[in-house]
């Protein structure tokens, strides 16, 4: 049986799902300002009434949109760390992986859409603030050197480049970048 608005609506997380999944591909393609309640409910193939549902505004939305990257960073950066064999600087790694190649917050990927909104959008900066004080509250012990805190800051720095200079792939410097700072996050002083 083919899917119908009726048989979506008793379905209310794939619904969100597919929400979240239309206003991130409409990020990429035209930037947050083309994520319009008219435009996601379009490509989600429900009403604004259905969006509204979901997303009381199109600033809920855009957090929800923000919120479900951080998860899938979360996600992304947590894998890493299990997979890390090295305790020491193992967040500061997958954090640097996550900004030059992760899925969900790489250089090519909604994450850099939204990044210039959280610089000028209050409610989005308290998100990723939060995010990112409670991973370091969290990676303390194997990542709280100074070393360490300041590779992170020159991943950020890469990744804000990378966005405002208008770059669409990794080119031979950022790889290099990244393996500098990966580099230093193995060593202790």
């Amino acid at each position: 049986m083919a899917e119908s608005a009726y048989t979506r609506a008793k379905q209310p997380e794939q619904v969100r799902r597919a929400l979240l999944d239309c206003a991130a591909a409409i990020a990429v393609d035209h930037g947050v300002s083309g994520v319009t309640v008219q435009a996601v409910a379009a490509a989600a193939g429900v009403t604004k009434g259905g969006l509204f549902h979901h997303f009381g505004s199109k600033q809920a939305l855009i957090e929800g949109l923000f919120a479900d990257l951080l998860a899938r960073v979360d996600a992304e950066i947590d894998a890493a760390i299990e997979a890390d064999p090295k305790p020491h600087g193992s967040f500061t790694r997958a954090y640097v992986n996550a900004v030059f190649t992760g899925k969900a917050f790489g250089f090519a990927t909604p994450w850099a859409a939204l990044s210039m909104v959280v610089v000028t959008d209050p409610s989005l900066r308290r998100l990723w603030n939060d995010w990112i004080k409670a991973r370091l509250k969290r990676h303390r012990t194997t990542d709280g050197a100074p070393e360490l805190h300041i590779v992170r800051l020159a991943a950020d720095g890469a990744w804000l480049s990378y966005i405002t200079t208008g770059q669409t792939r990794m080119n031979a410097d950022l790889r290099a970048v990244h393996d500098r700072l990966i580099a230093q996050t193995y060593r202790r002083t």
